[in-house]
């Protein structure tokens, strides 16, 4: 069964200025290198739709909507700005900004409509994964929260569904957690860095969910400057008892890579190993429990050059059934993006960590991870199996 990929140039259009971190150029550098491995045909892309209002409002108020069409002009006051959180230098207005934003939240639920309609196995769109967008509030560079639209879209027309939210961003998967706090139909589990230290400063092991949701919303808040071995050992000890535990028809992933050493705005110190390990591990579970319905998106990621393409091409790779592991960079991207590149772009996929400088407190970081890991997974409920024939 095939594999698409949701993309055009436009969504690069969900910009909001020279000096952002957010830089939309990370896209096209990820699709060059991944045509550079002749990982992606014309075949598998799948040009995005923008998302209708109806759709944006299956998570968002509509008066919401409203006040980003007026900001997206010229027409605005600062109450305005103020009232739907556009009102920082995080997440400030820009031209078409409802437009650009409602084509990622479109790419997102045109990509979750044809995993579960079985037109495909896998779908990616890695313009997407804006997780921090709460109803009614812009929020962390995040306009219209795609993750949470796709999941309600799945809501909607697949009731039954039990749909397990994956996000392994450096930060807080914190919108889509409050969207579907109490609903136990959706499971959604946050692997981040600790809020003591990084916006959104949420995302706690005791945040478990509401109501019939309880138990439902597993938090893994890790030590600054965790390091590949304690992430890895993280993930395997989460992701195989949650997902048996939960038993998901449908997995949707965030594939934010700022948890890579290289990112200047968080404090975690992995390397590209752990982004050979998260997808290959969702990827088997996906297979294991869901039939392989599986909609990766991608999320944060600030070093543009050295991090975001290596991570999400690896990532593609591994959608693709295909294995990079010695494969070096190609020349042709390399000499092709080094003119702009303020630094030197890697010529292998994955890093020399053996150069790297140890963290000092690792031994003390493990252990502490792994006490967070037995608390965040108490209480987590077992739901009955179902029968999983093939469709």
């Amino acid at each position: 069964m095939s594999v698409r990929f949701v993309f055009s140039e436009h969504v690069t259009r969900y910009f909001f200025h020279e000096q952002h971190p957010f830089n939309p150029k990370r896209l096209l550098l990820t699709v060059d290198l991944m045509q550079a491995f002749h990982l992606l045909t014309e075949e598998q892309l799948l040009p995005p739709q923008p998302a209708s209002d109806d759709e944006l409002a299956l998570v968002h108020n509509r008066s919401y909507i409203d006040l980003i069409k007026k900001c997206s002009g010229n027409d605005y006051t600062p109450d305005d700005l103020a009232a739907c959180g556009l009102d920082t230098e995080d997440t400030p207005p820009f031209p078409h900004m409802h437009d650009a934003a409602a084509l990622i939240a479109g790419g997102t639920v045109q990509a979750v409509q044809h995993v579960a309609n079985r037109d495909c196995e896998h779908a990616a769109n890695l313009a997407g994964g804006l997780h921090h967008a709460l109803t009614g509030k812009a929020s962390g560079f995040c306009v219209y929260n795609d993750a949470s639209v796709g999941i309600a879209w799945l809501r909607k027309h697949f009731p039954d569904m039990r749909i397990l939210y994956i996000d392994t961003d450096a930060h807080h998967g914190d919108g889509v957690q409050w969207a579907f706090y109490d609903d136990p139909a959706v499971c959604t589990v946050s692997i981040h860095e600790t809020g003591r230290y990084l916006f959104p400063g949420t995302g706690d092991y005791s945040e478990r969910g509401d109501g019939q949701g309880y138990g439902f919303t597993i938090n893994v808040p890790l030590d600054a400057f965790t390091e590949d071995d304690s992430y890895i050992e993280t993930l395997e000890a989460v992701l195989p008892e949650v997902v048996d535990k939960v038993q998901p028809d449908f997995v949707i992933s965030q594939h934010g890579c700022d948890a890579h050493r290289f990112d200047p705005l968080t404090h975690l110190a992995t390397s590209m190993r752990i982004y050979r390990h998260i997808p290959r591990l969702i990827h088997r579970l996906a297979h294991t429990y869901c039939d392989g319905r599986w909609v990766a998106l991608g999320g944060g990621g600030y070093d543009i050059w050295r991090v975001v393409p290596r991570a999400w091409t690896l990532l593609w790779a591994e959608m693709n059934d295909h294995d990079l592991s010695c494969s070096p960079v190609p020349a042709a991207w390399r000499e092709k993006w080094q003119k702009e590149s303020p630094v030197p772009l890697p010529p292998t996929l994955y890093d020399p960590v053996d150069q790297w400088k140890p963290i000092p407190r690792r031994a003390e970081i493990t252990e502490k991870n792994r006490r967070t890991v037995e608390r965040a997974l108490i209480g987590v409920p077992k739901v009955a199996q179902k029968n999983r024939g093939k469709g």
